[in-house]
């Protein structure tokens, strides 16, 4: 497997990187920094409207049940175990490297999310799908990109979007209970077979009530922890800002940390917990039916939620616990595991194995609706059903729970090369659209009075 991560590190160091962060730039500065600047607007139009009770219409998402169902996949286990990884691999600076990618990301994932609605397309039984493979093809006017997105998605759904998050789910629950490998991820298969069968309504609806309670367990126990430590989060957060730029000085050289370390490693987990700019997520909130500004906000709001409130948790509670750092120690979920362990005793070691259990299988259902649409991409016809993709998509099925069985047993260190590699196949056609289509995102973005959001129609595509 070192050719697969000599294949990553070729991708992330310095092409990906440097693209992934030029683009969160330039939505950054051509909105006027709307993340900041306009968070009265996108606050109020996302958080506070959570009190307001939605529902999808004519078949499609509601926005909250859209933003439920990408959450479900973006606080996967890269939330957890990712994070971990991160700081074992970049140090503390990591964890700098990820609060930027976030902030940039954040416009990123608003491009993402509004351009999928702008675009979408009717599809059977009245629902509607959208995505990066239609901006690319009716927005940047390209059905090769498009294809070449969805002929990357599918292989990453099987691998971060699953073998990652099996794999997971398997070395907590062993962990912590003693459970064997196999027989989680013959369990974890047979779950969430169950709920995919019921389609993109059943995830939805499973997502809309898994994330409040996993979003809030882990935020109020990562709390606590942070409470126990509490004298010790200055130290942490002054390691972050000190090892950000010369991680070997701050680290005395022994830990072998380098700046091109911390960043590469900072902005690939930051990307993978949150999504932005790899398209993803934008699948699911493609299903909703409402304005494309609205859901642009909604992104920000997710990648806010996914990594500035919960992968920042994760990391000072690590920082916090005083655990050595180190690739060859403790990584990934057990690290976790082990911070939260020195705060809140054989408690917190299960509630992270908990946690990662909702993450991950969440993440799981989310993943496998994202393969599911690469895959209709090439054979749907709109508001018909297909024979020949009923086939692919049992096919895709089988092979997809497959996945889940095997990476139970798969050594995680391999899953995350593959992870990296696959992502960085999809996400160069996502931010080549992104960056083409920028003008068109610009001119939809709402007033930063605080004030009502526009309601700006839909794309033509919608008839």
């Amino acid at each position: 497997m070192d050719f697969l991560s000599r294949a990553a590190d070729a991708l992330w160091n310095p092409w990906l990187l440097g693209l992934f962060l030029l683009t969160g730039l330039v939505y950054s500065v051509g909105s006027g920094w709307f993340q900041i600047f306009g968070f009265r607007t996108w606050w109020q139009a996302t958080a506070g409207s959570l009190l307001r009770r939605q529902k999808g219409r004519g078949g499609g998402l509601s926005p909250l049940q859209a933003l439920a169902t990408a959450l479900a996949s973006t606080m996967g286990t890269g939330s957890i175990a990712g994070v971990a990884a991160a700081l074992t691999l970049g140090g503390p600076g990591a964890v700098f490297w990820m609060w930027v990618s976030a902030l940039l990301g954040m416009m990123t994932s608003f491009g993402e999310k509004l351009l999928a609605v702008q675009y979408q397309r009717p599809g059977p039984e009245g629902g509607l799908r959208g995505g990066p493979m239609y901006y690319l093809r009716d927005g940047l006017g390209s059905p090769v990109l498009a294809a070449c997105f969805c002929l990357a998605g599918i292989p990453a759904t099987l691998a971060g979007g699953n073998l990652v998050q099996s794999s997971s789910i398997a070395s907590s629950l062993e962990a912590a209970f003693g459970c064997p490998r196999p027989a989680v991820g013959l369990v974890t298969a047979l779950l969430a077979g169950l709920v995919m069968l019921g389609g993109l309504g059943r995830i939805a609806a499973v997502s809309s009530a898994l994330v409040p309670v996993m979003a809030a367990l882990y935020l109020g126990s990562g709390a606590l922890v942070l409470l126990f430590h509490w004298s010790s989060i200055p130290r942490a957060l002054g390691l972050i800002f000190s090892c950000a730029l010369s991680p070997a000085a701050a680290a005395g050289g022994g830990a072998g940390w380098t700046l091109a370390a911390a960043l590469r490693y900072g902005v690939a987990r930051g990307v993978f917990t949150n999504e932005a700019g790899l398209g993803t997520s934008a699948m699911a909130h493609g299903a909703a039916r409402t304005a494309p500004a609205q859901q642009g906000m909604w992104g920000i709001f997710e990648v806010f939620l996914s990594t500035i409130l919960v992968c920042t948790v994760t990391a000072l509670a690590i920082l916090v616990s005083g655990l050595p750092l180190s690739p060859t120690g403790l990584t990934g979920a057990p690290l976790t595991a082990a911070a939260f362990g020195s705060a809140l005793g054989r408690t917190g070691e299960l509630v992270t194995a908990l946690s990662l259990l909702l993450f991950a299988f969440s993440s799981i259902l989310g993943w496998s609706y994202y393969g599911e649409q690469c895959l209709s991409f090439f054979f749907l016809k709109e508001k018909e059903p297909n024979r020949i993709l009923a086939v692919f998509s049992l096919l895709y099925r089988a092979a997809f729970l497959g996945c889940t069985v095997l990476g139970a047993v798969w050594e995680p260190g391999q899953v995350w090369a593959l992870t990296d590699l696959c992502n960085a196949m999809m996400a160069f056609p996502n931010l080549t659209a992104l960056l083409c289509l920028a003008p068109q995102a610009f001119a939809l973005l709402p007033h930063q009075s605080g004030g009502p959001v526009r309601r700006i129609p839909r794309s033509k595509c919608i008839k």
